[in-house]
């Protein structure tokens, strides 16, 4: 028979062990704990130097087309191929991230797309931009899929949609002030010294977000196999409620990239003729981005997934309707709705991505990008051809069509979501 010492030993052995177990599974971040701020900064400034420089040549297209001699949707290529890059390289470098680890591929990434970003300004030809911009872009590629993996694995549940929400608040911020400040540098000295500014920002968010970000916990690495990365990408590809959001982020951003690749050409034209610094200023509305990123979390709560994605393609559609009116406030408001619905879908999807894949996070977030970027390099490269061809209304037309992709996936989203639950309640998304 057991002593009493015995009984309380093996008691607290007991008490011990469940401590530990709990301690274990509390120590991913959490808002207000430790280590919490540190992260969201360090990822927020990714997101500031990813967007900025991915998209440093978007409000300078109409300079880059005079210095050039080039059209529209020649420049524009400047916008595409490193969203392209992007798009191409996203699911390798998640491979190399599940490998290697999240934090050391988004550092070594950003050195690489740092660098290139200061060699841009020195492109002697639109050729030359367009390659420098496509190996930009390919290097940007280690980031998003990596940043929601690292999110998915050390944050709790809970914050996972509004931690996902900080970082994609860092992209809108990213967007606006590199747009903003390369309009109105532009304006006073070039286009070039403009994309050099933004390489010079970007570095010190590249070193600041080194520093700042805590080494990562709960990192299992995986394997580089070939075989095994395809079995996962296949496995993603197989669930219905993955492609439906890889979709969802496409056509999103389709609209997003259509819009603001061409807006600048219409401002510059009767009857706005705003100087290029002016132009730059729009992109202020990407504020509004930061705003509905970072809330996502609370409309699912309130909404849930398929009510944010309604109204995030609301939002958007009443933006390009106003859009077309030849009045500046209404076509500023209309810019208002279009960055705020893009927004909010945009952290709805990604985040119900990394809360829907159990493993292969890295996989599933890369595969959201890839189609995420395929949609801006389509939106850009065809919002430009559009407006070629029927002016502001042609582009409107194109991201009218594309929301009415998103609303149509997700009514059979819903759909599906109703048959499943009939079937049985274990087997609905």
């Amino acid at each position: 028979m057991p002593s009493a010492s015995t009984g309380a030993s093996t008691t607290v052995g007991a008490t011990s062990s469940v401590t530990s177990s709990t301690a274990a599974v509390d120590s991913r971040l959490t808002p207000g704990g430790p280590g919490y701020r540190r992260m969201s900064f360090a990822l927020f400034l990714a997101g500031v130097a990813t967007f900025a420089l991915l998209y440093s040549t978007q409000a300078l297209l109409p300079l880059v087309s005079t210095d050039f001699g080039v059209s529209a949707s020649e420049a524009s290529w400047t916008v595409s191929a490193a969203t392209g890059g992007l798009a191409l390289f996203v699911l390798p470098m998640s491979a190399l991230s599940e490998r290697f680890g999240r934090r050391t591929l988004m550092t070594a990434s950003l050195a690489v797309a740092v660098t290139v970003g200061l060699l841009v300004p020195f492109a002697p030809s639109i050729g030359a931009l367009v390659a420098l911009r496509a190996v930009q872009g390919a290097a940007l590629a280690g980031l998003p899929a990596s940043a929601t993996a690292y999110l998915a694995e050390e944050v709790r549940p809970k914050a996972l949609i509004t931690a996902i929400g900080l970082f994609v608040a860092g992209n809108s911020v990213g967007g606006m002030s590199g747009r903003v400040i390369t309009g109105w540098v532009a304006q006073e000295w070039g286009w070039r010294v403009a994309v050099a500014t933004i390489g010079i920002i970007a570095v010190a968010c590249a070193v600041a977000f080194r520093m700042l970000l805590p080494a990562p916990k709960h990192f299992t690495p995986g394997s580089l196999r070939p075989r095994v990365l395809a079995r996962t990408v296949r496995d993603h590809l197989a669930n219905p409620l993955l492609r439906r959001l890889y979709a969802i982020g496409a056509l999103f951003m389709m609209v997003f990239g259509g819009v603001y690749t061409v807006i600048g050409y219409r401002l510059t034209e009767a009857p706005f003729s705003l100087p290029q610094g002016i132009i730059g200023s729009i992109f202020l509305v990407y504020l509004v981005g930061t705003v509905s990123a970072s809330t996502a979390g609370r409309l699912v709560a309130r909404l849930g997934r398929r009510g944010s994605l309604y109204l995030a393609g609301g939002t958007t559609t009443a933006g390009l309707l106003l859009s077309l009116v030849d009045s500046l406030p209404l076509v500023l408001l209309g810019l208002v709705l279009i960055t705020a619905g893009f927004f909010a879908g945009h952290a709805v999807a990604s985040s119900s991505v990394s809360h829907t894949a159990k493993q292969g996070r890295a996989q599933a977030s890369a595969l959201y990008q890839s189609a995420y970027y395929i949609g801006s390099s389509a939106g850009s490269t065809l919002g430009a051809v559009a407006f070629h061809a029927g002016g502001w209304a042609g582009t409107v037309a194109l991201g009218l069509f594309a929301v009415l992709g998103v609303v149509t996936i997700t009514l059979l989203g819903s759909h599906a979501a109703r048959t499943q639950a009939r079937r049985g309640p274990a087997l609905a998304h």
